[in-house]
């Protein structure tokens, strides 16, 4: 095998046991013919920049990125794109021929092309949009729903001061509220998103009483193991539309998998289904 031609990429972030992205990048490296492979790359707080510093030489595309380094690896890289610079955070890096990393940001996009393909009437100037959590996922969405014409977006964290700093780079559009006020934030809201990882497999529920929940309102939680959070099941058991995160997962993957490999991925049912099962 050529090893010029043969593409290593993974995802970094601790913990990332719990990742489906390699049985996705791997799924699409097979169908298209590839010689490559897509790796789990735990790397714990601390030791983030010597691990980006060993991508070239180890001969990797590039990676994603995910919790806890979004925001720290940023400034880490040597380019970013202006929207992950819009955004403030990075999921994807991509290794150029000198060994430069240039850091991009899909997150958003995905996102929102998750929610189109689960619910294809949806908008985002249907009504006020209830965001939990402040983190770098936090910030891709809120970019994604003002650049798609939100209205009006409540950002509700436990650390109020991090809502606050996020909320300042969207002008008004983005207002917080203390995590005491999460329950009322969502009286009369056409869409609620969890960005935090309560629910997440090996975490606590989300603590939110839906009670002030409009039943047209859309639940949405990028977390996507499990596929029905404790939200979303409760959520769906009271009459609200559901989306999880997998949608999220799979339409971010396609602009890094290209940038990467060399060419675009479509979503088949077959994969779909392959991810739903793994789950």
């Amino acid at each position: 095998m050529d090893e010029k031609k043969f593409g290593l990429a993974g995802v970094l972030g601790w913990p990332v046991a719990h990742s489906r992205s390699p049985l996705l990048h791997n799924y699409w490296i097979r169908q298209y013919g590839l010689q490559g492979s897509y790796v789990l790359l735990p790397v714990a707080p601390g030791n983030l920049q010597a691990a980006l510093s060993g991508l070239p030489a180890l001969g990797f595309a590039g990676c994603n990125v995910t919790q806890p380094h979004k925001v720290e690896a940023m400034a880490l890289v040597h380019e970013v794109d202006a929207n992950a610079r819009a955004i403030g955070a990075i999921n994807t890096i991509v290794v150029g021929p000198d060994g430069a990393l240039r850091g991009m940001n899909n997150d958003g996009f995905g996102y929102i092309q998750g929610l189109i393909d689960a619910s294809p009437d949806w908008r985002a100037d249907a009504g006020p949009i209830a965001v939990l959590g402040a983190g770098g996922a936090a910030r891709a969405v809120l970019m994604a729903l003002a650049q798609r014409g939100a209205k009006e977006i409540r950002l509700v964290n436990r650390t109020q001061d991090k809502a606050v700093a996020l909320a300042a780079a969207f002008a008004g559009l983005v207002r917080t509220l203390p995590w005491e006020s999460r329950h009322e934030a969502l009286a009369d809201v056409a869409m609620l998103v969890n960005t935090t990882n309560q629910g997440m497999h090996g975490n606590p529920p989300l603590d939110i009483d839906l009670r002030l929940l409009p039943l047209h309102a859309l639940v949405s939680d990028i977390i996507y193991v499990p596929l029905e959070t404790p939200l979303l099941t409760q959520a769906r058991a009271r009459g609200n539309r559901t989306v999880n995160g997998l949608g999220m997962l799979m339409n971010q993957a396609r602009p890094a998998f290209q940038a990467w490999f060399g060419v675009l991925p479509e979503i088949s049912p077959e994969l779909r289904h392959l991810m739903e099962q793994s789950i």
